[in-house]
């Protein structure tokens, strides 16, 4: 019976020393932004859903734009099945313009997206600019006296935003146009309340809570037509400039990872993607459905990568 107590202590010792391996999602930029909303709302969801034995852990590594989570993750835990990475049209325009330092898309795997996050530009509660027009008009006088600030760095698809609207709006000087690049939306919105730039351009999710509060006060949401809890704010295309700019958002995982593990995140995203959860989440936040998994989104990062390449050339930021 002592054995049998013994042996039954020393199992119970393992399993309270071995936990269930926590499933960790890494956010590459500061809270508060975008990646970081990701993040947290899909794995609280997988959480909440049972499809993860414990809380995901979310790490915020910020740095070069995303750059700095992508490098560790193909270098240092290419194989780790335990850990995703969120992602979105500013990873793959990264990625189009080569600015990882020569690291390529098919150095992870996609998993897939859940939600389009509509652009949006903003400008600070006491801002003169009363509408996107206003905002051209000033560029168009004198580039050097507004400043955008985006959660992307130079070069990425907040920058992109600004410089395609502009060049829709029929100004075409992209070198003229200032733009303070920052990591992530939160840092960029901070530019703007102080007065350090004039407009911020980033995306529906991550500004919501600062138009709610008042702080901010939107001048355009490049959207196809008006946002869903927010149907006050008017689309570029309704002031006259053809531009629509939708940021999917998703997630990515290291490249050598087992054909199964990679289709337990499919199918766990997927089923995030259809939970109620997820449906209040792209409501408070001004997101559209788009779910696009596995080997169809996999496809679909090609293309968005080609896209961009296409358009950074148009603006002279590739060559």
């Amino acid at each position: 019976m002592k054995n049998w107590t013994r042996a039954a202590t020393a199992a119970l010792l393992m399993t309270v020393a071995a936990p269930a391996m926590a499933e960790e999602c890494i956010a590459p930029a500061n809270p508060g932004g975008g990646w970081d909303f990701t993040c947290r709302q899909i794995g609280r969801i997988m959480t909440e859903l049972g499809l993860v034995p414990n809380m995901v852990q979310v790490t915020n590594l910020a740095g070069a734009g995303g750059g700095v989570a992508f490098t560790q993750v193909v270098s240092k835990r290419s194989d780790d099945p335990a850990v995703f990475v969120a992602a979105s049209s500013a990873t793959t325009t990264r990625l189009a313009q080569n600015a990882f330092a020569g690291a390529t898309a098919d150095q992870v795997r996609w998993v897939g997206s859940i939600g389009g996050d509509p652009g949006v530009i903003v400008v600070a509660k006491d801002s003169p600019y009363q509408n996107l027009t206003d905002l051209i008009d000033a560029v168009k006088e004198d580039p050097s006296q507004v400043a955008f600030a985006g959660g992307s760095a130079v070069g990425g698809f907040d920058h992109l935003k600004v410089l395609m609207t502009l060049d829709k709006a029929g100004f075409d000087d992209a070198k003229a146009i200032k733009y303070i690049g920052l990591d992530g939306g939160a840092d960029a919105i901070t530019q703007t309340v102080g007065g350090f730039a004039q407009a911020m351009t980033g995306d529906m999710s991550e500004i919501t809570g600062f138009i709610k509060s008042g702080d901010v006060r939107p001048v355009a949401v490049l959207s196809e037509e008006r946002v869903e809890g927010f149907e006050d704010v008017p689309t570029a295309k309704e002031q006259g400039v053809d531009i629509v700019a939708m940021n999917w958002r998703g997630i990515y995982v290291p490249k050598d990872i087992s054909d199964e593990d990679y289709q337990k995140w499919v199918d766990m995203l997927g089923k995030v993607a259809e939970s109620e959860q997820w449906q209040t989440v792209m409501t408070e936040n001004g997101l559209a459905p788009y779910t696009i998994l596995g080997a169809d989104f996999e496809t679909f990062i090609d293309e968005n990568i080609a896209e961009i390449q296409d358009v950074s050339k148009e603006i002279g930021i590739l060559q």
